[in-house]
C-alpha cells in the first residue's frame, strides 16, 4: 500500500489536462481555419459556377464508339483537377469484379498487354545500362573534361534520370508483373501513381533538358570518342530521349487496347473504365511535361528562381494587357504551386515580365464585358496587402492604375481565344488553391503525436507508482 496526497495527484492531473487541452485546441483550430479559408480564400474565382455549365464538371464515361473504323472517339476532360473528374463516377457495375477471361482470350489484346510489360522491362534495363555508362563509368575516365567532372556536372548532364529509374524499377514494373492477370488492378494502381504526382519526375527531367543539351554540345567530341570506347551504338543523346519516348508510348498502347476492346465486343465495363481513366491521366501528365520544356527558355529572370516556386502545373497562352504600364502583348502564363508567372511571347523567345504570389492576387471576370466575351476574359487583381510593394511601377514609367473598392488594383487582363481555355485555366488554379489551403492549415495547426501522448502517460504512471 502507498499513501496518496494532493502533492502526488495535482502534477498528474495538470499534465493530463494540458495534453487534453492541446488536442481539443488542435481540433478546434483546424475546424476554424477551414471555415475562415472557405470565407476568405486567397484566390477568389467569382461567378465560376454561374458562368460555366454544370456539365463542365463531368467527363463522358466510355460508351460505344460512333466511328466506322472501330477506333474509339473519346471525349477528353477539360478539367485539370483530379478531384472533379467524371471518369471516377462510382457505379455498382464498376465496383464489382468482372470475368476477364474473355479479355485474355483475345490474341490482339494479349499481345498489347505483353508489349506493355516487355517494353517496360526493356525500358528499365536501358535506363540502368545508360546510367551506368554515362554516370558511374564516365566519372572514372582519366581524360574526363573538367566541365563533366563531379556530382553536380553529372546531375546536369543526366538530370534526374536516376529518380525516373527508381520509380519504374521499384514501383511501375512490379505492379505490372503482379497484375498481369488482373487488368483492372493494373490500370487502377498505375493511375494512382499519376494521382499522387509520382510522374512529376518527368517534368523535372524536361526542365533540365536544355542545360543537358548545352553541356553535351560543349563536349561533343569527347562523348563521341567515349561512345566508341564503350561500344554504344546509339550514344548518350539516344539514351536521354528514352524517358519522353516512354511516356508518350503509354497512351498509344492504351488507345490500341481500348480500340481492340470495342472491336471484340467485350463486356467488362470495370476494366474499360479503369483503362480510360488511366489514359486520361497519362495524357494530362504528358501535356504538362511538354509545356515544362518552355520554362528554361524564359529570359530576363534575373535573380528570380523558378525552381523554388514549387511544382509546375501548366502554361496557357493569352492576349494580355498590363494596366499599370498600358502595354498589350501576347503572353504565356505559367502556374506554379507558389506563384503565377507572366512572360511575353516574342516570336520563339519568352521574356519574363511579372510574377505574383497566390496570396497577393484575386481573379475576377469583368462585369462590364459583353456576354459573348465574358467567358474568355480573366482579370488579375492585386490585394491591398501587396499594393505598396508594387508602387515602384510608377517610378518605372508606369501609367495610371485603376483602384477598385476594397483597395484592390487591376493589374492584368487575360483574354483567351476560346472559353474552354479559360475553363481549363481556372480549374488548374482551383487545384493549386486547394493545395495551398491544405499546406496553410497544416502550418497553423499544433498537435502532439499520439505516440508522444502515450509516452507521457506511461512516464507519469511510472513516476506515480515508484517515486
Amino acid at each position: 500500500m502507498f499513501n496518496l496526497n494532493w502533492f502526488d495527484v495535482i502534477p498528474v492531473l495538470v499534465t493530463f489536462l494540458c495534453i487534453l487541452l492541446v488536442q481539443v485546441l488542435n481540433i478546434y483550430l483546424h475546424i476554424l481555419n477551414d471555415e475562415v479559408d472557405n470565407k476568405n480564400i486567397d484566390l477568389v474565382l467569382k461567378q465560376r459556377e454561374l458562368d460555366f455549365s454544370t456539365t463542365d464538371n463531368t467527363e463522358v464515361t466510355p460508351s460505344t464508339p460512333s466511328s466506322t473504323n472501330g477506333k474509339l472517339e473519346k471525349q477528353t476532360s477539360i478539367l485539370d483537377s483530379d478531384s472533379h473528374e467524371d471518369e471516377d463516377t462510382i457505379s455498382l457495375e464498376n465496383l464489382f469484379p468482372c470475368d476477364q477471361t474473355e479479355i485474355h482470350a483475345s490474341k490482339k489484346i494479349s499481345f498489347i498487354i505483353e508489349e506493355l510489360l516487355q517494353t517496360e522491362v526493356n525500358y528499365v534495363n536501358n535506363l540502368k545500362k545508360g546510367l551506368e555508362n554515362y554516370g558511374y563509368k564516365l566519372q572514372e575516365e582519366e581524360d574526363l573534361p573538367d566541365n563533366l567532372r563531379g556530382q553536380q556536372r553529372q546531375q546536369q548532364l543526366l538530370s534526374n534520370i536516376s529518380e525516373i529509374l527508381k520509380l519504374h524499377e521499384q514501383e511501375i514494373l512490379p505492379l505490372m508483373m503482379r497484375n498481369q492477370r488482373d487488368l483492372k488492378g493494373l490500370f487502377d494502381e498505375f493511375a494512382a501513381h499519376f494521382e499522387k504526382n509520382h510522374f512529376y519526375c518527368y517534368v523535372t527531367f524536361t526542365m533540365g533538358k536544355k542545360s543537358s543539351m548545352q553541356l553535351r554540345q560543349e563536349n561533343r567530341e569527347f562523348l563521341l570518342n567515349y561512345q566508341t570506347l564503350i561500344k554504344d551504338k546509339l550514344g548518350i543523346d539516344s539514351f536521354l530521349v528514352q524517358p519522353i519516348q516512354r511516356l508518350t508510348r503509354y497512351p498509344l498502347l492504351l488507345q490500341q487496347f481500348i480500340s481492340e476492346f470495342y472491336k471484340s465486343g467485350i463486356s467488362c465495363k470495370p476494366v474499360l473504365t479503369a483503362v480510360c481513366k488511366l489514359e486520361t491521366r497519362m495524357r494530362r501528365a504528358l501535356d504538362v511535361v511538354n509545356q515544362a520544356e518552355e520554362i528554361p527558355n524564359i529570359d530576363e529572370l534575373n535573380e528570380f528562381d523558378l525552381l523554388q516556386q514549387g511544382n509546375f502545373r501548366r502554361s496557357t497562352e493569352f492576349d494580355a494587357q498590363h494596366f499599370p504600364t498600358k502595354k498589350k502583348y501576347r503572353s504565356k502564363v505559367f502556374l506554379f504551386d507558389r506563384c503565377l508567372v507572366c512572360a511575353e511571347v516574342r516570336k520563339k523567345r519568352l521574356t519574363y515580365r511579372h510574377h505574383y504570389n497566390w496570396e497577393h492576387v484575386e481573379l475576377q471576370r469583368p462585369l462590364d464585358a459583353p456576354t459573348s466575351n465574358a467567358n474568355k476574359i480573366i482579370n488579375l487583381l492585386i490585394k491591398q496587402s501587396h499594393l505598396q510593394q508594387l508602387e515602384k511601377d510608377k517610378s518605372n514609367g508606369g501609367g495610371s492604375v485603376i483602384t477598385l473598392p476594397g483597395g484592390k488594383r487591376e493589374e492584368y487582363s487575360f483574354v483567351a481565344s476560346e472559353s474552354s481555355v479559360v475553363k481549363q485555366w481556372l480549374q488548374a488554379t482551383h487545384k493549386i488553391i486547394e493545395i495551398a489551403r491544405h499546406e496553410h492549415a497544416q502550418r497553423n495547426t499544433f498537435s502532439l503525436p499520439m505516440h508522444l501522448v502515450l509516452g507521457v502517460f506511461l512516464a507519469i504512471w511510472l513516476i506515480w507508482q515508484y517515486v
